[in-house]
């Protein structure tokens, strides 16, 4: 039962994938939109100015989906077929591959037809900055770093928290993900009310970020990259970006693009001053092609890893199990002891 239940899993896993690689997101209707839209909801009735009502709002809004994870996966223990139909499906909504790529296929050829009032307009569709004073490097460096970072909220985090814990995963790392767009960055609204979600996304992508970095080091000849070069960036430059995990992302990309990124944004008015990641030019639409080259191998790498463990991540959900299962009987007559005392 437990290997058909991991068979299951790793087949829900690359359905899903190859659903995302060949559909994309859904036009209308896409799940995590709704989410957003309930998640929505429920911060304007929890929201007060403090790290505790943050807190709470966060737990609900992905303790509701990683429940109903579970419970699928507990009306699917003995049905392998409907478990591996929910996986897939869970992880076709969740992930956002092919949409990354078009984008920057997108902006690449608004860029090279040096329609800058369109590619502006497409920025939006990756990142939050204020686009209307960019240029073509700054247009190109901002959809680099997206791809980059993106490669691994969107690919391979989903991947691993789905190998690593089935439908649950799926579900509570796309949703702790969701609110972090939503109220994890800084404003006035959000400063302590967003920093729960804000850090639950952080600690949730600490293991996938370092991943991606390393398989975009790795797989840097698909993009004519140099491996040595990238190897070293990333080690040199990973942890100088703010964030405790886009810059292992950001700089293993630098390295293999041979471009350097970082630098001052602004967003909505409010302006951020970046080190810089790798060396060499600025990025330009050349570039773009080979950022969406490497972003799709390193997903087709974290299949692979995730397929790889998911039978050992079944086994240990099972041992977990069984002994959650022993403590409960354990404790179970010294329970009815103390009641009836």
């Amino acid at each position: 039962m437990r290997r058909s239940t991991a068979v299951a899993n790793a087949a829900g896993l690359v359905a899903g994938y190859a659903l995302d690689a060949w559909l994309g997101d859904p036009r209308r209707w896409h799940p995590v939109a709704g989410y957003g839209r309930a998640a929505g909801a429920l911060e304007r009735r929890l929201h007060r100015p403090d790290r505790t009502a943050g807190a709470m709002f966060t737990a609900l809004a992905v303790g509701a989906p990683v429940l109903v994870g579970a419970a699928a996966t507990l009306a699917t223990r003995r049905r392998p077929l409907a478990r591996a139909l929910l996986t897939a499906g869970a992880t076709w909504t969740v992930l956002g591959g092919r949409t990354l790529r078009r984008e920057a296929t997108a902006m690449g050829a608004a860029l090279r037809g040096g329609d800058l009032p369109a590619a502006r307009d497409r920025l939006g569709h990756l990142c939050g900055r204020d686009p209307s004073a960019l240029d073509e490097p700054e247009l190109a460096r901002a959809t680099v770093e997206s791809v980059a970072e993106n490669t691994s909220d969107a690919v391979v985090a989903p991947l691993i928290w789905g190998a690593v814990a089935g439908l649950p995963g799926l579900l509570g790392y796309r949703a702790a993900n969701t609110l972090d767009a939503m109220v994890g960055h800084r404003s006035p609204r959000y400063a302590r009310f967003g920093t729960p979600a804000a850090r639950l996304d952080d600690l949730l992508n600490l293991v996938p970020a370092r991943l991606t970095g390393l398989l975009t080091v790795a797989v840097a000849p698909v993009a004519h990259g140099d491996r040595d070069r990238a190897w070293r960036v990333w080690r040199r430059d990973r942890n100088d970006h703010p964030s405790p995990n886009a810059g292992q992302c950001e700089a293993a990309m630098a390295g293999v693009l041979g471009v350097r990124l970082g630098g001052r944004n602004v967003y909505a008015g409010r302006s951020e001053v970046r080190p810089f990641l790798g060396d060499g030019p600025r990025p330009d639409a050349r570039h773009l092609k080979r950022a969406a080259q490497v972003s799709r191998t390193v997903g087709l790498a974290a299949l692979g890893l995730a397929v790889a463990a998911s039978p050992v991540a079944g086994r240990l959900g099972a041992v977990a199990g069984r002994a959650a299962t022993r403590l409960g009987r354990a404790a179970a007559p010294s329970a009815r002891w103390g009641r009836a005392g």
